[in-house]
Formats: structure tokens, C-alpha cells, sequence
């Protein structure tokens, strides 16, 4: 359903932008193209959507339509400064002017959804290697299918390109010559919020969380809590410590001569043999119960089961204790049934293990699982004298927390790659470690402004925000790529980095506002949605979205006029280098 709000928001984005049916059905049926091909291949190949993946197509779909935007609004421009063109050489210029920014825009979008391959976690990599496939159709269906369908229909009335939109975009420019250093300074001090805000990322969240209080997920989950003693699953193994094993049954008993050193104490006519464990005489049990009571009193532990429960019932049944042979006599008595629900759940003779079984009550206010385990792991190491090793945890609620805690180092190595990637990328397409660093820095600052807001805001990292940093990016760069590509064509025409960079402002600049903002506005509606991670994602990447076309209009150009990356102004030595680099 959010793809069609998607497409909606696209169609009326396209009528406000180019006010012609024409360039309204094409990019659309551009991206209804690479949608269906894309889904097809993935089809084909079983690979199925998750929740992290399921906003695959309106992702793809945008990114699709950021390329056909860039091409249209290339082909208007050279429409209104060559109206006596043929369609051929249009649409023949337009291809061949943005070949390699589109190009390297999309290489770059694939190097940041593929760094999410190294994430460790398994949704993320399928769903970066579904957009690297994406990403890769789109580029060549775009390049493909939107000059033919051009090529079809009539050139039209000639379109101007001194609209509203080019006078906004040079708002931008006059700004950033008037107060380029506040630019700067500016830029730095949000460069030191958002470090802040960082360091109180954390990835402690619950599952309840992910759905509004209205939804039946959430009162089904609640009702659970409530009623049914918690939601998830948490087991604590326990093994046998060698050193602290003080029973020994044949030790007991060897004095007694009514029972034989070949004979198995525990042996009942008509009954197999039970092997004597340390975990059912009566040192064992107090240990078992011990833990048992401290974890009932947890206020975010539900249900606790364990070898205790039968050993309460038997003691009540007693009228006291039991030693260890009424133990290990009751045991070769009891019926099946009850033995196959009180005592083999949580009991392994062969290893001489126990285990203890509970649920977390997912809606406590204050639960943080990280927390919940070593706090128990302190009370059975640390006060009751376990060992360490004797000690595991197991079941949904540690491969839950333990994909949480890993989330932190996944987003380092993601975001570590991605402006690795990229910066090797601007390298080898500027030719100038300068000019590779002075277009990853606004991007760079619009990672970090997002990750330090979800910080401040207290919105945790999971599987789905997880992920936004590194699209950011991806995508964030493709302006940099364009005004960059763009500013090094008009350089050489004056040398004048103000004056070129209010010519960019007027021409590509227009381009990155109509991408920018179907961006901002494709992802917004998922804002609407009833599942929390999908509104922090939609919502997120459009404010990313925004952060990353304004540091392209204002921190990027400001930094290539203070740094003169191309040489100095009105140079002619300088000037026939850069034209040649322009030409290349």
C-alpha cells in the first residue's frame, strides 16, 4: 500500500515539476519497468522480502526516477538553448552529457547499499544485495528505455528553464557567497552535536515498541504480558562444577551392607535404572531453587520453570525435606506424564545439565536485555558462587540481544566502507584526493546529523535504522557527484568560482531540488505507517534527504570557492588543464 502512495506522490510530484504529460508517463513508466524487472529477476531467484526489504520498491523506485529526473531536465536545457536541434541530437547530447555522472552516481548508491553486506546480519545483506541488482537495472533501463521513448514522440514546445524553481536554487547560491564562513562554522558545529548525540545511540528497544498502542499486535503482546507470565523466551543452561560434586552415592552407602557396590543404589523392580545426577539430590536442587526465586522476583522476568517446581511440590507433599535417596526414589516412581513435563524439560542426565526455562515480559517500561543477563549472570557467579563457565544463556531473548549489541559495530563497519568505497570512487572519477574529500564532506556531515539526531531523540538503532546512514549516503552523493561533474564543465568559461557556482545553482542545481524533493516526499509517507521502524526510515531518510541537498547547495560550493580545487581564478595555464579535464 505504501508503494502506491509512493507512486501517487511521484505522479503529482512530476506534474508540479515539469508541467507536461510527457515527461509525466515516460520516467513513470521508466520506473514501472525496472520495478517489474527487478521483481521478476529476485522472483526468479526465491529471494524473498523481509521487513527490512519490504520498502525495496519504493526505494528503487525513487532512486529510478532521481536518474530520469536528471536526464529530462538535461534534455529541457538543451532544448531551450538549441531549439533548432533535431530529437536525435537531444536526446544523442543529453545521453552522452550524462553518461558518466549518472554513471558514477549510481556506482556509488551500489558501493553504499553493498558495503551493508559486511553488516554480519542476514536481512541487511539480502536486502543490500536486492538493491545492488535494483540499482543496476535502473541505470540501464533509464539509459535504455527513456531515450527511445523520447525518440517517439514529437519535440513539443520549447521549454524554459528560468522558472521559479531556478530563481530558488540561486537563493541558495547568493547565500552561500554572502556568508560562506557562518557556512562553515556552522557545519562545525553541527559537526560537534552530532558526535554528541552519537555517543547516546543505543540499541536496547522492545519489540512492543515497533507497533502504535492501537494496533491488535500491540494488545495481543500486552494481554501476553499480562496474563500468560511474558513474551519472550529466555533459558539459563547449568552445568555440573567437578570441584563442588560433594554427593557420591556409592561414597554414602558403601558402609550399608544392605546395599551391594555392584548394584545400582537406585533400582526399583519393573523399572529401568536411573543415572544419579547432581542436579536431583538435594544440594542441587537448592541451587536450582535458589535461582529460581531470585529470578521470580525480577520485575522484567514473567514465568519461571524449572527442576524447583517439582521439588516445592514433592517437599509440600513431604512435610519437609527430602534427602537425596527419597529424591532419587521418587524419581524412578513418578508416572510419565508427569516425569515428561516436571522433570526431562529441565533436566539432561547424560550431561549432567539443567536448565532453567522463564519469559521476559517484553513491556516492562525499564527492560534492557543486555542488562537483564548480566545482572543474572552476577547473582549466579558473583553471590551464589558458580563458575563462569558452568553459566549459559540461551533462546530468543540472547540471539535478539545479541543481534542488538551487534548492531553497533555493523553500522561502524557499514558506514567504514561506504566512505571508503565512495572516496576511492570520487578519486578515480576527479582525478584529486582535494576534490574526493571536499564532495564526501557534506555527505559525511549528513551520516553523522542523522545518526547524532536519533541519538538526541532517543530512537534506537535496530534493523531498519540500521540502514539509513549508509542509504544516506549512497544517495546523498549522487549530488555532489552532479554539481561537481557540472562545475568543471562551466569553470573554464571565466574561471570564476562565484560566478560558476551561480550558473550550477541555475541549471543542475534545479535538477538536485526536483530529486531531492521527490525523495523527501516518497519517503515521508511511510510516515503513515502502522509498523514504528518504517516511519523512523521513511521519515529519517527524507530528513537525511533534506540535510544532504542542502549541504550540496551551500557547504559543498562553499568549499570548492574556498579551496579552488581547480586552480587559481583567470589562470590561462591552469585554464587549458582544466578544459582538458572537462573534455576527458
Amino acid at each position: 500500500q505504501f508503494g502506491l502512495g509512493v507512486l501517487a506522490f511521484i505522479i503529482l510530484t512530476l506534474c508540479v515539476i515539469f508541467r507536461r504529460v510527457r515527461w509525466v508517463i515516460i520516467p513513470l513508466i521508466t520506473c514501472s519497468f525496472v520495478a517489474a524487472l527487478s521483481l521478476g529477476y529476485l522472483t526468479w531467484l526465491d529471494w524473498r522480502l523481509t521487513v527490512i526489504s519490504s520498502n525495496f520498491i519504493a526505494l528503487l523506485l525513487i532512486i529510478t526516477l532521481q536518474i530520469t529526473i536528471h536526464l529530462v531536465v538535461r534534455y529541457r536545457e538543451f532544448y531551450a538553448e538549441n531549439p533548432t536541434w533535431s530529437q536525435y541530437q537531444l536526446i544523442l547530447e543529453t545521453v552522452r552529457f550524462m553518461a558518466r555522472p549518472c554513471l558514477y552516481t549510481a556506482l556509488t548508491t551500489i558501493v553504499a547499499f553493498a558495503s551493508l553486506v559486511i553488516s554480519g546480519i542476514r536481512p541487511v545483506i539480502d536486502f543490500g544485495w536486492m538493491m545492488v541488482i535494483g540499482i543496476a537495472i535502473a541505470l540501464s533501463v533509464a539509459f535504455i528505455f527513456l531515450p527511445a521513448a523520447v525518440s517517439i514522440v514529437p519535440k513539443g514546445e520549447t521549454a524554459s528553464v528560468k522558472d521559479n524553481t531556478g530563481s530558488f536554487t540561486r537563493a541558495f547560491a547568493r547565500f552561500t557567497a554572502s556568508y560562506g564562513r557562518f557556512i562553515v562554522l556552522s557545519s562545525l558545529l553541527l559537526a560537534g552535536f552530532a558526535s554528541y548525540g552519537i555517543s547516546r545511540l543505543e540499541v536496547e528497544n522492545r519489540f512492543i515498541d515497533y507497533f502504535h498502542d492501537t494496533t491488535e499486535i500491540y494488545r495481543g503482546m500486552e494481554l501476553i504480558d499480562q496474563k500468560l507470565g511474558g513474551t519472550t523466551p529466555l533459558d539459563i543452561i547449568l552445568d555440573v562444577d567437578p570441584e563442588r560434586l560433594t554427593v557420591s552415592y556409592d561414597d554414602e552407602f558403601a558402609e550399608d551392607d544392605e546395599f551391594d557396590e555392584e548394584e545400582d543404589l537406585f533400582a526399583v523392580e519393573g523399572e529401568e535404572n536411573t543415572t544419579a545426577t547432581y542436579w536431583f539430590t538435594r544440594s542441587g536442587l537448592n541451587e536450582i531453587e535458589q535461582i529460581h526465586d531470585y529470578l521470580e522476583s525480577q520485575p522484567d522476568i514473567g514465568k519461571v520453570q524449572s527442576l524447583a517446581t517439582a521439588y516445592k511440590v514433592a517437599r509440600d507433599l513431604n512435610g519437609g525435606d527430602l534427602d537425596d535417596f527419597q529424591l532419587a526414589f521418587m524419581r524412578t516412581l513418578l508416572p510419565d506424564a508427569i516425569s515428561k513435563s516436571l522433570i526431562e524439560p529441565f533436566l539432561s542426565d547424560v550431561d549432567d545439565q539443567t536448565r532453567i526455562t522463564m519469559r521476559v515480559i517484553d513491556t516492562a517500561p525499564d527492560l534492557k536485555r543486555a542488562e537483564l543477563i548480566e545482572r543474572v549472570r552476577h547473582h549466579i557467579v558473583d553471590e551464589m558462587g558458580l563458575k563462569e563457565e558452568q553459566v549459559q544463556f540461551t533462546n530468543m531473548l540472547v540471539l535478539y540481544n545479541n543481534m542488538l549489541q551487534s548492531l553497533f559495530k555493523s553500522q561502524i563497519l557499514t558506514l567504514g566502507a561506504v566512505f571508503f568505497g565512495i572516496l576511492l570512487m570520487f578519486v578515480v572519477l576527479f582525478r584529486s584526493l582535494l576534490l574526493a574529500i571536499i564532495a564526501l564532506t557534506p555527505n559525511m556531515l549528513t551520516a553523522s546529523i542523522v545518526l547524532g539526531g536519533m541519538g538526541l531523540a532517543g530512537i534506537p538503532l535496530d534493523m531498519m535504522t540500521i540502514t539509513i546512514a549508509g542509504i544516506s549516503v549512497g544517495i546523498g552523493v549522487d549530488h555532489a557527484i552532479h554539481y561537481i561533474h557540472r562545475f568543471r564543465v562551466e569553470f573554464p568559461k571565466d574561471r570564476d568560482y562565484r560566478a560558476t557556482m551561480f550558473r550550477c545553482h541555475g541549471s543542475i542545481g534545479n535538477a538536485m531540488y526536483y530529486a531531492a524533493l521527490t525523495i523527501i516526499i516518497g519517503f515521508s509517507i511511510l510516515g503513515l505507517s502502522n509498523f514504528i521502524p518504517s516511519v523512523y526510515f521513511g521519515l529519517l531518510t527524507s530528513f537525511a534527504m533534506l540535510s544532504a541537498m542542502v549541504g550540496a547547495l551551500t557547504l559543498l560550493p562553499q568549499l570548492i570557492v574556498m579551496l579552488k580545487p581547480f586552480g587559481a581564478e583567470g589562470a590561462p595555464a591552469q585554464a587549458d588543464r582544466s578544459t582538458e579535464l572537462a573534455n576527458a
